[in-house]
């Protein structure tokens, strides 16, 4: 068999791109929602927003009204990414970290990870203009539904004598995660982003000493042994 010129190879080359970028936009091309659709969708967020920032008890209501319209600005503006960018806009092939082929999920990941920077910063900046630091994590921690502490408490029961310095370490990649989850649509895809954080923070238990897995191994063994203690106290003696 002869082999392929140059230019026929480039030709290929140039079909396969061009079949790629046509698949890409046929997937990505989503029918409008309805104007009453688009305005209850509207609405649900708006009130969303509202009740967020009701929970922070500001007694300002300028301010109030400004930290609300900025969150969602960026509640709708997630929204409409995602759905205006299907996972079939990446192409299906393999984790190069794992070799495994991508999931859907993770497809989904990859291309709403391309949500422009601007919307991430424009939350960020309108939400440090009018609120504390602690306001901020409380605004954060509702779009994450309090993963942070939620996870957190998690490792402490897993790893009873965990440091002050490996709280840290662990806290941090954690409030990491939830600063880059806000900007995915749904828990599911939040989850996600906290599973590549809980991965590092397991690493770093490794490293720093510990055995994660034989950890978690001990924890999910006691909690089946309570468990089954428990039960034999509610027995009713023979």
């Amino acid at each position: 068999m002869k082999k392929l010129s140059i230019a026929g190879m480039a030709l290929a080359s140039l079909l396969m791109l061009s079949n790629i970028s046509k698949a890409q936009d046929q997937a990505a091309a989503k029918p409008a929602p309805s104007p009453e659709a688009q305005a209850k969708a509207d609405a649900e967020i708006d009130k969303k927003a509202t009740d967020w920032v009701s929970s922070l008890n500001l007694n300002d209501a300028a301010k109030a009204t400004q930290v609300k319209e900025v969150i969602a600005t960026h509640l709708k503006a997630v929204r409409d990414w995602n759905n205006s960018h299907s996972y079939e806009s990446v192409p299906a092939g393999i984790d190069p970290a794992t070799g495994k082929m991508l999931s859907t999920m993770d497809r989904q990941i990859i291309i709403n990870s391309s949500l422009p920077k601007s919307v991430h910063e424009n939350l960020m900046t309108g939400l440090r203009k009018d609120l504390t630091d602690e306001q901020v994590e409380l605004i954060l921690d509702k779009y994450t539904i309090g993963k942070v502490a939620f996870t957190l408490a998690g490792y402490k029961a897993i790893v009873p004598d965990l440091t002050a310095t490996e709280e840290a370490a662990i806290l941090a990649n954690l409030k990491q995660a939830r600063e880059q989850a806000i900007d995915f649509k749904n828990i599911k895809q939040v989850s996600a982003i906290f599973e590549i954080y809980k991965t590092k923070n397991e690493q770093y238990l490794n490293s720093n000493g510990r055995n994660w897995h034989e950890l978690f191994k001990a924890y999910v063994n006691a909690v089946k042994a309570k468990k089954a203690a428990d039960a034999a106290a509610k027995k009713p003696a023979q």
